[in-house]
C-alpha cells in the first residue's frame, strides 16, 4: 500500500496520530504499520535506523553526553467496531487513539522533525505490548539485541492524560484450588463440595485491605482481586475442585518474592500456585533527564497504577516515566479517543524539553 506517512501528516502530530490509527495494527498483525515506519525512519539522515521482527529502532549519533529512550508500542487490542478513525469536535475516536497511537505520533514527529536534540535519542515502536510477553517487542530487542537498550533515561509513551505517572506497579497472578470430594447432588452429605470450599477464599479477598504506600512522593494503592473462577463437573453432581484465578497489584517497593510472600499469607492454608509475575518499577525521578523533564510538564508525577515496560528498563537500571496525551481509563474501551488538545500540549512539552537552548 502506498505510505500514508507523508511529510505532511508526519510534521503534525494530530494528522500523524489519526493516519497511524487508521493502519489497522491488532497485535501480531504489526508489520503493515511497521513497514510504513520503517519506511519514514530509514529516510531521515539524522537517524541510524534498524529493525527486529516488527520492532523498529531508530537513534541519533550526536555524541551528547546523555542518551534518552522515546517508546511507543504499535498494536492494539482488537477492534470493537472503533476503526477507521472519526472526528467529533476536539476528540479523535479509534482504537488505539489513547492507547497509545496518539503517544506513537509523538516519538515518530520528534524523530523526523527534530535533527539536533539535546540529548542522543533512541525511538522505539515495538509489537507486541499487549499480548503475552513472549510477543513483546521490548523483550525480544532484549534478548536480541540488549544494546539498542543502553540509555540514561526512558519515557514510555503510554496513556497518562498529559501527566507524568511515576514507575508501576507489579502484577502476579495465581491459582487458588479448592478440593472436595464428588457425590450426587441428590445425596449432597456423602460429598464435599469444592465451589462452597471457595467461599472462605472469595471472602478474604472481599475482605482485603489494600496497602497504600507513597514513594518519592508519588502514591500506589496495591489490589488483591479474584479475576475468575472455574469448577463443576455436571448438573447433578457436587464438584471435587474449583479454581480461583487471583490477580495481585503491589507497589514497586516490594519485590516478586515479597508479593508472593505476601499473597500466600493473606490466602494461608489453602493450595495456591503462581502462575505469571512481573516486577514493578519505582519512580525514577533522580536521574538528570528526568528532573529536567518534569520541569517540562510542569507538574507533579502521580504513581503508575498499573504494570507497564517502564519495568523492563528499571530492570536494567534505566530511570523511567510514563507519559502521553491519552487518557487511561479509555484505553481498550470501543469508545477508546483521544483530544486533540492534549495532543499538541504534550508534542509541545517533549519539545521542549528535547530541543537544544
Amino acid at each position: 500500500m502506498e505510505n500514508p506517512l507523508t511529510p505532511e501528516v508526519l510534521a503534525d502530530p494530530v494528522a500523524l496520530t489519526r493516519a497511524l490509527v487508521d493502519i489497522e495494527s491488532v497485535s501480531l498483525n504489526e508489520k503493515a504499520i511497521a513497514d510504513c515506519v520503517e519506511q519514514v525512519l530509514r529516510a531521515v539522515p539524522h537517524l541510524t535506523t534498524h529493525r527486529y521482527g516488527n520492532t523498529v529502532m531508530a537513534r541519533t549519533e550526536l555524541g551528547r553526553a546523555q542518551r534518552v529512550v522515546l517508546a511507543g508500542h504499535l498494536d492494539t487490542v482488537p477492534l470493537n467496531g472503533n476503526f477507521p478513525s472519526s472526528m467529533r469536535g476536539d476528540l479523535m475516536y479509534g482504537c488505539g487513539t489513547s492507547d497509545m497511537k496518539s503517544g506513537v505520533a509523538y516519538a515518530l514527529h520528534l524523530a523526523v522533525t527534530l535533527p539536533d536534540p539535546r540529548y542522543d535519542v533512541t525511538y522505539f515502536f515495538y509489537e507486541g505490548e499487549e499480548i503475552e510477553q513472549k510477543y513483546n517487542g521490548l523483550n525480544l530487542v532484549a534478548e536480541a539485541h540488549p544494546e539498542w537498550l543502553q540509555a540514561d533515561f526512558a519515557v514510555l509513551l503510554e496513556p497518562t492524560y498529559g501527566i507524568v505517572e511515576a514507575g508501576c506497579q507489579g502484577t502476579m497472578r495465581a491459582i487458588v484450588t479448592t478440593h472436595g470430594e464428588r457425590a450426587h447432588s441428590a445425596r449432597s452429605w456423602h460429598g464435599v463440595n469444592a465451589i462452597h470450599g471457595a467461599g472462605e477464599v472469595l471472602r478474604r479477598l472481599a475482605t482485603y485491605e489494600a496497602r497504600r504506600v507513597t514513594i518519592d512522593g508519588c502514591a500506589y494503592r496495591e489490589g488483591m482481586n479474584a479475576v475468575r473462577i472455574s469448577g463443576g463437573v455436571a448438573g447433578n453432581v457436587v464438584p471435587d475442585r474449583c479454581d480461583i484465578e487471583v490477580n495481585y497489584r503491589f507497589a514497586p517497593d516490594r519485590d516478586p518474592a515479597a508479593a508472593e510472600a505476601h499473597l500466600r499469607e493473606v490466602l494461608d492454608g489453602f493450595e495456591l500456585v503462581v502462575t505469571d509475575m512481573a516486577a514493578g518499577a519505582a519512580p525514577g525521578l533522580d536521574a538528570p533527564a528526568a528532573q529536567e523533564f518534569l520541569a517540562a510538564v510542569g507538574a507533579a508525577p502521580i504513581g503508575k497504577l498499573g504494570w507497564t515496560d517502564v519495568a523492563r528498563f528499571a530492570a536494567l537500571g534505566i530511570p523511567a516515566l510514563n507519559f502521553g496525551p491519552g487518557d487511561p481509563n479509555l484505553a481498550h474501551h470501543k469508545d477508546e479517543h483521544v483530544e486533540i488538545s492534549k495532543i499538541r500540549d504534550g508534542a509541545a512539552t517533549l519539545h521542549r524539553w528535547l530541543a537544544p537552548a
